[in-house]
């Protein structure tokens, strides 16, 4: 028999914020509470089985107005590579002028995300 887990959870898709809970069974959910609405669920759901963020930080700008320009990602990338894509925008750098979205790096590690401006320098 596989080990039973139970995760709380906040959901931030809308301002309710609403507890759930997600009771696994191995790899396989076995129960969800506490969501007022499908979106809750849907979030519970991929947080516990692949979790995603939006990486934001800044990239180094040779001949720009600032030594560094904000970037993020133009979608969430899936959390355990976070530190890859952090090591791998500590080596880059572009050349002023920089645009708000501009891509700066496709493709992130091959994650479908782009890396993109999120203002000018």
């Amino acid at each position: 028999m596989s080990e039973v887990k139970k995760f709380r959870l906040t959901c931030i898709i809308c301002p309710l914020g609403c507890t759930i809970e997600v009771t696994m069974e191995g790899d396989r959910i076995t129960g969800i509470t506490g969501c007022t609405c499908p979106r809750g669920e849907e979030y519970a759901v991929q947080e516990v089985t692949e979790p995603k963020r939006v990486v934001m930080s800044v990239v180094k700008v040779k001949g720009g107005m600032f030594p560094t320009v904000s970037v993020k990602s133009d979608r969430p990338v899936p959390k355990e590579l976070i530190p890859k894509i952090m090591r791998e925008l500590a080596g880059v750098e572009v050349e002023a002028p920089v645009r708000v979205g501009q891509v700066i790096v496709e493709n992130i590690l091959g994650t479908g995300a782009n890396i993109v401006a999120t203002r000018e320098a």
